[in-house]
């Protein structure tokens, strides 16, 4: 008996997951058709959340895996044979996949899925943005201005709000192929009319969309005050932004705008909101506004922490900007001209050499800081010595200036020809600590402020909601945790 139960305690018990088979991973053409069944859903309801949430969030999901094969495959079994766009999007995709790398099928692969006919047109459009981001990935612009061109006068002649999700990813595309051909110029008053027309029509993504890309057509040809002309009239109501991305993006332009128009202090809190907005995976964009950022902070005489530029993904891209702070910090002129006339292509590129040369003046005003701070009395010769002016008249101009805007505290002997500092006084005596302390409670406060802003409610969600069913909660709990995650995974085509 003691054996037979030593054998008993011995067996290996059954593993609970080994009959289980294990998930394949979708195919393109599975995930095709899953992402229609729920188009074609939200379509039939309505319901504008699912179409910029879930179906844009599963189509950017398999991305990076669709072929031309696979895209085609859907075109031919998802449209309509009576639509002139099929055979249209079919030669496109035929041209832009030609000397593609066909996979080799192996015996157990899947087929593509049988897909069902369908001629409403969202799914038309949805293929339509399908073939663009196909073509954005080739970077075949010239086909894929074709493709938009057709794609927006196909939008013209529906006025659906199930339609202006996937009609603002089109218009971005749109601009995007003109933008890569170097002609956006061309297609601003076709924007300006879009804009328009989604105006009239209530149609707030396309609003957005329309939006940003029309301050970013002025903005890349350094038309700054037709693009201030153009906000200031076309801008949405604070708070009722549908679109986190476009959001983030316009802080990013206007932060842009008020930076040139001398405005640094909104300037600086626009781009501080855009740059922590921003999903962590939007890499590019976060450069972006964290190259305009420091350059305004500097301006504004606050000098950015070392940590600021090792942020991961960045510190390469922000390298000449971190030179440019250490210079501007120590207050060297000669080591400031080093840096901007060596990173003078980067600054070009980036649109920010006009920032870069108004920062000539905050150098010189750190040096006399730090010279007022060393020395308490010294000669106007040797500050022009130690800051390379051409003389000491030119270094009683600035000293002069420098006093009168407070930046030291100090005085002139013009008969003895030097500047005299005063002696320091304690921080704490002064207005500094509370202005400082006042401004952290304003940012907290803003903070709160833009979150209770920024809540999604259902309409009338206030009224029947104590009558509400155990299952209609649990299904409101789902789409609300749904619309979380499609708000957090937000940012893929930043």
């Amino acid at each position: 008996m003691a054996e037979d139960k030593m054998q008993t305690d011995e067996a290996p018990a059954p593993a609970k997951d080994a009959t289980k088979p294990e998930e394949k991973p979708k195919t393109v053409g599975e995930s095709l058709k899953a992402v229609i069944a729920v188009l074609e859903s939200a379509t039939k309801l309505k319901d504008t959340r699912v179409l910029s949430g879930r179906v844009m969030r599963l189509t950017a999901a398999f991305r990076k895996q669709l072929t031309g094969e696979a895209l085609k495959a859907f075109i031919t079994g998802s449209l309509s044979a009576d639509l002139e766009s099929k055979p249209f999007l079919l030669g496109h995709v035929d041209k832009a996949s030609a000397g593609e790398d066909v996979p080799m099928q192996a015996e157990d692969s899947p087929a593509q899925p049988a897909y069902t006919e369908s001629s409403t047109p969202e799914v038309e459009l949805f293929a339509f943005m399908l073939v663009a981001t196909y073509l954005v990935d080739k970077k075949a612009y010239q086909q894929l201005t074709d493709v938009t061109t057709r794609a927006t006068e196909r939008l013209s002649t529906f006025n659906r709000r199930t339609l202006d999700v996937i009609a603002a990813r089109i218009y971005s595309y749109h601009s995007w192929g003109y933008e890569s051909q170097g002609k956006l110029q061309d297609i601003r008053s076709t924007l300006l009319a879009l804009h328009r027309t989604a105006s009239l029509r209530h149609d707030s993504f396309g609003q957005e969309t329309l939006l940003n890309l029309l301050l970013r057509n002025y903005l890349h040809y350094g038309l700054y005050d037709q693009a201030e002309k153009f906000r200031s009239k076309a801008v949405k109501e604070e708070g009722v932004w549908r679109s986190h991305q476009q959001y983030v993006r316009y802080l990013y332009y206007v932060g842009r705008m008020r930076a040139i128009q001398l405005e640094y202090s909104e300037a600086r809190d626009c781009l501080q909101q855009a740059s922590r907005k921003a999903p962590t995976s939007a890499l590019g964009f976060r450069v972006a506004a964290d190259k305009w950022l420091i350059l305004v902070r500097l301006l504004l005489g606050e000098v950015p922490e070392r940590v600021e530029f090792a942020a991961p993904g960045l510190a390469r891209a922000l390298r000449p900007y971190f030179e440019l702070t250490s210079a501007v910090r120590s207050g060297d002129l000669v080591a400031f001209g080093q840096v901007e006339a060596r990173h003078s292509a980067v600054f070009a590129g980036d649109a920010t050499r006009n920032l870069v040369t108004r920062l000539h003046h905050n150098v010189l005003r750190t040096g006399l800081r730090r010279l007022s701070t060393a020395y308490s009395r010294i000669s106007l010769a040797d500050v022009a010595a130690k800051l390379h002016l051409p003389s000491a008249e030119d270094a009683e101009c600035i000293v002069a200036k420098a006093i009168r805007d407070g930046g030291i505290d100090a005085v002139i002997d013009r008969e003895a020809g030097a500047m005299v500092s005063r002696e320091q006084q304690d921080v704490y005596s002064s207005a500094e600590p509370a202005e400082a302390f006042h401004a952290r409670v304003a940012f907290c406060l803003d903070l709160h402020n833009e979150a209770v802003k920024a809540m999604r409610f259902e309409p009338d969600a206030h009224k029947g909601r104590a009558l509400e069913s155990a299952e209609a909660r649990a299904e409101r709990l789902a789409a609300e945790a749904e619309l979380a995650q499609a708000m957090e995974e937000e940012g893929d085509d930043y």
